[in-house]
């Protein structure tokens, strides 16, 4: 067999190889966009133990409730999370990737929507991230409040006095995250595209 045979050139993909280890993850996102969009994923489960990035252009929605809590993953390590709880969400794009050590090299899992083929939607979007930057603009806000009152977002509370804080109205633009998890009923994701590829483009 010649060299040429035996290895890739630089920069191609032995797709066979990957898409092996890929499936499993790529029906996993469609099992979990179908449970989404009935609205009845729980929002408690173990994490990954992989944080990701998710991303967005623009978000808007009619409400906001935050707290800090801890998500475990499945060996019970502890990560503290910022909860962020968001109304009727609408957002211009978003882009969510993560990376995934594998048999054959690290892989990329991406997933983005929405931007031409019409914005994303969500009911209740609940993101547990490490961070969250943007340039946002607050309606009515309220800082400090205890963690248990919180009433701006349906089923958003935390434990009794704790930290808390909520919004009426929300603009972020330029939307930066690392999560540990993201849910949300009734997700629309139009435009929907899947990629998994070794060594690929992240969404920032």
């Amino acid at each position: 067999m010649s060299t040429a045979k035996r290895a890739l050139r630089e920069g191609r993909t032995n797709w066979k190889k990957t898409a092996v280890v890929a499936l499993p993850a790529v029906l996993a996102v469609g099992a979990m966009a179908s449970v989404m969009a009935e609205g009845a994923l729980a929002a408690s489960f173990a994490v990954s133990g992989t944080s990701f990035q998710v991303s967005s252009g623009k978000l808007t929605s009619q409400g906001l409730a935050s707290y800090v809590q801890v998500d475990r993953d499945i060996d019970g390590k502890g990560h503290p999370v910022a909860l962020l709880g968001i109304g009727d969400a609408t957002l211009s794009d978003i882009c969510q990737a993560a990376e995934v050590k594998t048999p054959v090299g690290t892989v990329v899992f991406k997933l983005t929507a929405g931007g031409d083929a019409g914005n994303v939607t969500a009911s209740n979007l609940i993101i547990d991230g490490e961070d969250l930057v943007g340039d946002a603009r607050f309606g009515t806000a309220q800082i400090g409040r205890d963690a248990s009152t919180l009433d701006e977002v349906p089923g958003v509370k935390g434990e009794k006095g704790k930290f808390g804080l909520q919004a009426g109205d929300i603009e972020v633009a330029k939307v930066r995250s690392h999560a540990w998890s993201a849910t949300g009923g009734n997700f629309r994701l139009k435009g929907m595209k899947v990629d998994v590829s070794l060594g690929g483009k992240k969404c920032f």
